[in-house]
């Protein structure tokens, strides 16, 4: 029989005596992110970063374990929102930051307000536009442990067309104005889209996003015009896809919605003149809509406020708010796939659930407004083996709230846990 020398048999009875000890999250309510229905008195078990296991009942602990109870709360994946801006807070003042922050200023608010998100419930979110890259330094910052927030998978800056909805240059004198370029992500032509989209892999970005129409916060008049051309946009997503990124587009007006699906981007943001056939070519096409519910009624709120948005935007606010809400509801009823987003910086950091609410006062059942937050946005994201369900092997990363979430789906504001990759950061 062969012996295990002394010294090797000290290692292995250690090891065996000192294995990790494990948390045990004992759940009154389970949404798991697959299954149609809740589970009753669950206990998922967490050793490291991930989950090993998903048991019904409650667990009994181990020496070492530590239990964390939450059986009268409602269990679920950390929630995934696809459409923030982290370095942005919207107010009076806003139009005049580019000319007094510095980059640092922006990424340091973005920190601020990367932490406000997650303890929101928010373990993972898609970060679509920033100023100077900010929010590059801050997905690669909290990944390090430097600082608290989220998992973020970034676009970077914007990419627009000269004068489209995310050049920046907008409303600025002609002095100040310039001609900015593919190296500033503004383009023209097919040959300037492909360079900005290399410039955006060179500099680290996860995904791609376009600004397909107007929108309603740029100083120009028209909030829904088609902004770049059919040869553009399959130049952009052509070039996307071949680097492994996906592409978000920014789309109000049906034109460009139509242009951007055919030419294959990944999801449509905002959608809000979706009509009988683009919802055709979204299913055809397999694209997803983000609805952004929740910047709609901001927007249309502060146009009533006297002052608070330059005078420029206030029609295109007070029109294209409204009708968001009934866009979403023909999209669902209709079958296209959907994704949570809310387009937080436009409203109000940390108040990214209430799109929950709105999703369900427009027709969507609680369990489904759910899913999209957790399976289907993390399918969007492409991160559907590590996230957006409770499953063993899957990142630990949970969101609790008190009580029966799918009895009152306003519970969403009243977080209570979360956990992500295994450590708690709201007990």
């Amino acid at each position: 029989m062969n012996r295990l020398p002394p010294l090797a048999a000290l290692v292995f009875f250690t090891a065996a005596v000192l294995s990790p000890a494990r948390t045990l999250v004992h759940a009154g309510l389970l949404i798991d992110g697959v299954s149609a229905t809740p589970k009753k008195a669950m206990t998922v078990v967490v050793d490291g970063d991930r989950i090993t296991a998903v048991q019904p009942g409650y667990t009994a602990a181990e020496p070492g374990d530590t239990i964390i109870d939450l059986t009268s709360a409602t269990v679920m994946p950390g929630w995934i929102d696809t459409h923030v801006h982290l370095d942005y807070v919207q107010s009076a003042t806003t139009y005049s930051e580019r000319f007094t922050m510095n980059p640092g200023d922006y990424a340091l608010r973005a920190a601020f307000n990367a932490r406000k998100t997650l303890l929101a419930g928010f373990t993972t979110v898609r970060n679509l536009g920033d100023t100077e890259n900010s929010t590059i330094a801050l997905r690669n910052a909290i990944a390090a442990g430097w600082v608290v927030g989220p998992r973020i998978y970034t676009a970077g800056k914007t990419i627009a067309t000269t004068g489209g909805h995310a050049d920046w240059t907008n409303g600025a004198s002609r002095k100040l104005m310039g001609d900015p370029g593919p190296l500033d992500s503004v383009i023209n032509g097919p040959d300037e889209a492909r360079k900005a989209v290399r410039q955006h892999y060179k500099e680290g970005v996860d995904l791609i996003k376009i600004t397909a129409t107007g929108g309603v916060l740029d100083l120009s008049v028209n909030g829904q015009n088609a902004q770049f051309t059919p040869e553009e946009l399959r130049a952009l997503v052509e070039t996307a896809h071949e680097y492994g990124l996906k592409v978000a587009a920014h789309a109000h007006g049906t034109e460009g919605m139509k242009r951007a699906v055919e030419a294959g981007v990944d999801s449509i943001e905002h959608g809000t003149f979706m009509t009988d056939e683009v919802v055709a070519l979204m299913k055809q096409h397999g694209t997803y809509y983000v609805p952004t519910l929740s910047a709609g009624r901001w927007v249309m709120d502060k146009a009533r406020v006297p002052g608070f948005l330059p005078a420029i935007v206030v029609p295109k606010a007070l029109m294209i708010g409204p009708i968001m809400q009934g866009t979403f509801q023909r999209a669902y009823q209709a079958g296209v796939k959907i994704a949570f987003g809310t387009d937080q910086g436009v409203a109000a950091h940390g108040d990214n659930a209430l799109e929950f609410v709105y999703m369900v006062e427009a027709g969507m059942p609680p369990m489904q407004a759910i899913q999209c937050a957790t399976l289907e946005a993390a399918k969007l994201i492409g991160v559907e083996k590590n996230l957006g369900t409770v499953e063993a092997g899957k990142f630990a990363d949970l969101t609790a709230v008190p009580g029966d979430v799918l009895a009152d789906i306003k519970l969403v504001s009243q977080v209570s846990f979360v956990m992500k990759g295994g450590v708690v950061y709201r007990p």
